[in-house]
């Protein structure tokens, strides 16, 4: 039991984590330069996403466009609107913002100025399987904690964020793709990218640089979910470093999103009703 609790120990995993290749891996000049080009280009992705992942953004660009093509401002806009897909269409521009600031732009850096390759940043199922427990014990808490907080009017009327998620299995499927990549898109920056490229440099620090910019992208959410952001980045950074793969995460997240999806549509009963040809 004691052997079992010692390496159960937060500063055992961590000092095992920095005694493991690639940890410390570059010198001073080379850790300073890695350092500086990495944080430089999280900064970027950062702005991008958040000042880029808005509607309205979309919508600017539509009556550009409608302007461009000699016709009225609204006409584009106006006609997505009366197609019922708007809200979708402003959604998988959403997704798309993510893509590019949180896959595309880190991709120019790795293969471009840290000369490395997409699959050493985690992008490859590597261990997952060995550290399959401990992804089961960080979802098991939240998917019960989902059920709980799924019994609450609040929780109902927040999910899912497409409200028209329920209108047809088409609706619901695009949206969860949508969501779905959000988070792939997601957990290779932080627990791909920034773990990974600032490995070599700070070793198993790695992990707590990447959780300060994780629980800032919580900020605008409740107070206990920014909180729980914290516990969860430091679990995950673990765990990606320790399977060397961003796979793990993305399990965990997309179960939990799917989960409380779900929920909220089956306490609306607002489940798209099952449809065959035929039938």
């Amino acid at each position: 039991m004691q052997q079992l609790l010692a390496r159960a120990n937060l500063f055992n995993i961590l000092d095992k984590i920095d005694r493991e290749a690639p940890s410390y891996e570059l010198n001073r000049p080379q850790a300073l330069r890695r350092v500086f080009i990495t944080l430089a280009c999280v900064c970027v992705c950062l702005l991008l996403v958040h000042y880029g992942k808005y509607s309205t953004n979309l919508i600017w660009l539509l009556r550009h466009s409608a302007e461009l093509l000699g016709q009225p401002a609204d006409q584009l806009v106006r006609q997505l609107q009366q197609s019922g897909w708007l809200q979708l269409v402003g959604y998988t521009w959403w997704s798309s913002v993510h893509l590019v600031g949180y896959v595309l732009l880190p991709w120019l850096v790795i293969r471009h100025l840290l000369k490395l390759r997409m699959r050493d940043m985690g992008w490859r199922l590597a261990e997952t399987r060995e550290h399959w427990l401990g992804y089961v014990l960080l979802a098991t808490p939240i998917l019960l904690f989902v059920y709980l907080v799924s019994l609450g009017e609040d929780f109902v009327n927040h999910y899912p964020f497409y409200s028209l998620a329920g209108r047809s299995w088409l609706d619901l499927l695009a949206w969860e793709c949508l969501y779905i990549g959000q988070f792939i898109f997601l957990e290779f920056f932080f627990r791909g990218f920034l773990l990974n490229a600032l490995r070599p440099a700070l070793g198993a620090n790695a992990i707590w640089v990447m959780c300060v910019p994780y629980l800032m992208i919580h900020f605008p959410k409740l107070w206990l979910e920014a909180t729980g952001a914290i516990l969860f980045g430091l679990f995950l950074g673990i765990l990606a470093l320790r399977s060397r793969s961003i796979w793990g995460g993305v399990a965990v997240h997309v179960s939990i999103a799917l989960s409380m999806d779900i929920a909220a549509l089956i306490r609306k009963e607002a489940l798209p009703e099952l449809w065959w040809p035929g039938l």
